[in-house]
Order: C-alpha cells, then structure tokens, then sequence
C-alpha cells in the first residue's frame, strides 16, 4: 500500500484535548438502533441513539430501505434520538425529495426533543407533517428542573461534533492527497473503513492524520484501507470505460 502523504495538522490548544474548566463533559455516544416494521401500505421505523456525522449513513440506508419497501410511504418515530445534527436534517430532506417523486411521503409521528428543536430552528417541521394532518408529537418540553442540565448536555455535544469535523476534513485531505482521489472518493474511502473496522468517524480521522506525522497504521486498518482504495478506484475504472 502506497505511504500517506505527510500532511501537517494545525496545532490545538488545550480545549482540543480536554473540556474548558467548568463546562459540562459530553454523554458517551449512544450506538444507533433502527428498526422497520410493515404498516399497511407504509414502512414505519423507529429510530433511538444519536444522529450524526459518524451514522449518517446507516440512517440513510435504513430510511432507503423503508422507502423502497413502501406504498405510499414511510412513518418516523424519532422519540428516541438524543441527539440529531444538520447532517441528518439533510438525510430527511433528500429522503422527502425522493419520496415525492414517487407519490410518497415521509411522516414523524413521534419527535424528541432534541429532533423537534431542530426542526423548529430550520423551519422545517411542516414538511413532516402527518398524511392524516396531525402534527409531530414532541416530547414534553415544559421548562423543568432538568432543563438547564439538558441544554449544557446539548451545547457540550455541539462542541464535540465542531471539534471532530475539521480532523475528519484533514484525513479527506490526507486520502486525496496520497492515493490520487477526488473529494467523493475520499469520503466513500473513510466512510467504508469506518463501518468495516467498527470505529467512529472522527476517531478513524485522527489516526490517518497521525500516521502522517511519523505513527504506523494498525494492520487491519491499512488492509481495509487498501482494500476500500482499490475498490474506488476499480469503480471508477469501469465508469471511465464505459
């Protein structure tokens, strides 16, 4: 397999590698469950766990999964999510955007907190609305005295995904860069390892941008490596031929 280019990584301050004194640590990651469930002529799916950057795209499989296996289309229970990012908003979206091509639609039946204050921020919860005209049930967002420690949870769990998104940005760099790949291609690459060695994004993400300064990869991190870096390039050798 071909080195890493050497690739130089701004250096951090303090708050790269710790929390700031006094702020709230972050929830260890919730693992994303999802579960389908046939309901007359639509595909319910009940979705727990956190929406983000690192499970973009088992959450998009399992809504193209749903969607595919619909009549009329599909129903979302979101009760569950305890954290949900633009990068899901943007699933929802695209998922909406290709069920209206086909007659469909995409409902949320049941929204969590987090979900239906992100839908509310972008304006967005009308194009979720319930086919029979109900709205999205939120859960109950009265101010209580768990507030306040929810909202700091919140913050310090925004905090990590704007920590973790520039390092993901270097290792894309860093793939492109060594192995000669467009900026798709990158991603694919690093989405690919992630999901077949079991390891978060970000975390995937720094250990390319360390082995670029001097530190060896694991062994089965560079055979998926190279094994997902043939496999782009194969595909785009067939496309080019075609």
């Amino acid at each position: 397999m071909p080195e890493l280019t050497s690739f130089t990584q701004p250096s951090g301050g303090a708050d790269d590698r710790a929390n700031t004194a006094g702020a709230p640590a972050a929830r260890s990651p919730r693992a994303l469950t999802t579960a389908l469930r046939p309901d007359g002529d639509r595909v319910g799916v009940k979705v727990c766990g956190e929406l983000d950057l690192d499970t973009s795209e088992r959450f998009r499989s399992a809504l193209r999964e749903a969607l595919s296996r619909s009549v009329r289309g599909v129903d979302l229970d979101l009760g569950g999510v305890s954290f949900c990012d633009c990068a899901a908003l943007n699933i929802l979206l695209a998922l909406r955007q290709q069920a209206l091509k086909q007659d469909k639609t995409v409902a949320i039946h049941v929204s969590s907190t987090a979900v239906d204050r992100l839908l509310a921020l972008t304006g967005t919860q009308a194009l979720f609305a319930d086919p029979d005209g109900e709205s999205p049930a939120a859960e109950d967002t009265r101010i209580t005295g768990d507030f306040d420690e929810e909202l700091r949870i919140e913050v310090a769990q925004l905090r990590r995904a704007m920590r973790t998104r520039p390092t993901i940005d270097l290792a894309r760099g860093v793939l492109m860069a060594s192995f000669n790949l467009s900026p798709a291609d990158a991603w694919t690459v690093l989405v690919t390892v992630s999901q077949h060695t079991n390891t978060k994004l970000h975390t995937l993400a720094g250990d390319l941008v360390t082995a670029v300064q001097g530190e060896a990869l694991p062994e089965e991190l560079r055979e998926q490596l190279s094994t997902a870096v043939a496999k782009v390039n194969s595909v785009d050798g067939e496309s080019r031929l075609r």
